[in-house]
């Protein structure tokens, strides 16, 4: 009997894309292809845990409160420490920062082959969990200046980032990342535990049919969102828009890259400053919009270009595709409000 001949099974592996793309890029290198793998060892982790939430005691409310005022969930708890963990014996990781942790965590102050800051959000959208909503980990990566850390040092604007990207744990668990080459989405294989290349080289259309906002704050927002999200329902843009939102940010933010359209987190009466996180929620988002073809703003300018006084401080987000990002704007000047009457320092 004729043995089977062997075939080449046709698939790359995250790793193995970062490698073949490291020439392309800055900040990609063996070093940063081993940080990667960190994050997703950490997804793999976390993934198996939301698969199973229901099965085992890590639903609910963990009990403390973290530094946002928010209750932590049992998973938030969980992700936090393999995400911390995972990245903490990475010799290129320098300092870490999270959503659940007030301040940053040094790692390796003097070594000068610890050449990153990684900043992330271990599980966005964890209150969902307990009526099985998709959630999501967000992360941003920016270069180490030379020297001895200090707490400013992490203070850098998104457009500075050398790599951003989430994992949505969805009905499939998916990685979309970008290093300054393109947007790329790896889907876990659960039967070799690998992220394989699924989705290279995204592009967001430049206009969808979907807006996507949570409209119960509506009579909250500024007048130029409130005319915009009228003119997406009514047509006037060329056809009528229809909503959809789910209520966690990376699964909102997933749907609008891969069918266009538009995805807002305004500012309301409560929240004048937005209620997203900078730089580990809005600025991933925005590097892999641009990265895509698509646009994103706080409403009068570009996200990456916003300088933090704060690791944890929040902002408003508009992203979407260029028609409805330029006709954004178009009402944005039309309905002007005290809240938007500075001018653009930043147009988009």
């Amino acid at each position: 009997m004729n043995a089977t001949p062997f075939h080449d099974p046709g698939f790359i592996t995250v790793q193995q894309h970062i490698l073949k793309e490291q020439s392309r890029f800055p900040g990609a290198s063996g070093e940063f292809s081993w940080l990667l793998s960190g994050i997703t060892l950490a997804a793999k982790m976390i993934e198996s845990q939301v698969r199973r939430a229901g099965l085992n005691d890590i639903l609910g409310a963990h009990g403390e409160i973290n530094v946002q005022g928010e209750v932590q969930q049992k998973l938030d708890v969980y992700a936090n420490h393999v995400m911390s963990a995972s990245l903490g014996v990475r010799d290129s990781v320098a300092v870490i920062a999270s959503e659940e942790n007030e301040h940053p965590t040094v790692l390796r102050n003097q070594s000068p082959n610890a050449r990153y800051i990684v900043i992330f959000d271990p599980l966005d959208g964890s209150s969902n969990i307990d009526v099985n909503v998709s959630t999501g980990t967000t992360f941003s990566i920016i270069k180490r200046p030379n020297g001895v850390f200090c707490d400013n040092d992490i203070l850098r604007p998104g457009y500075e980032q050398v790599a951003a990207g989430y994992v949505l744990y969805g009905s499939s668990t998916m990685l979309v990342y970008s290093a300054g080459n393109g947007v790329h989405g790896f889907t876990l294989d659960p039967a070799i535990g690998a992220f394989i290349l699924s989705h290279e080289n995204m592009k967001m259309p430049a206009q969808g049919s979907y807006y996507s906002v949570n409209e119960a704050h509506i009579d909250a927002m500024p007048a130029c969102f409130q005319s915009y999200i009228n003119r997406l329902r009514s047509g006037e843009l060329g056809q009528k828009y229809v909503s959809r939102y789910i209520g966690s940010m990376v699964a909102d933010f997933h749907r609008t890259l891969l069918k266009g359209g538009v995805f807002m987190y305004p500012p309301t009466k409560s929240h004048p400053a937005g209620k997203l996180r900078l730089m580990y929620e809005a600025n991933p988002v925005a590097f892999l919009a641009e990265q895509a073809g698509g646009r994103a703003t706080d409403g009068r300018e570009r996200i990456l270009n916003k300088m933090p006084e704060n690791v944890h401080d929040r902002t408003s987000l508009v992203v979407g595709g260029t028609f409805e990002m330029t006709q954004f704007e178009k009402c944005r000047r039309t309905e002007r409000t005290p809240a938007y009457d500075s001018p653009i320092t930043n147009p988009i």
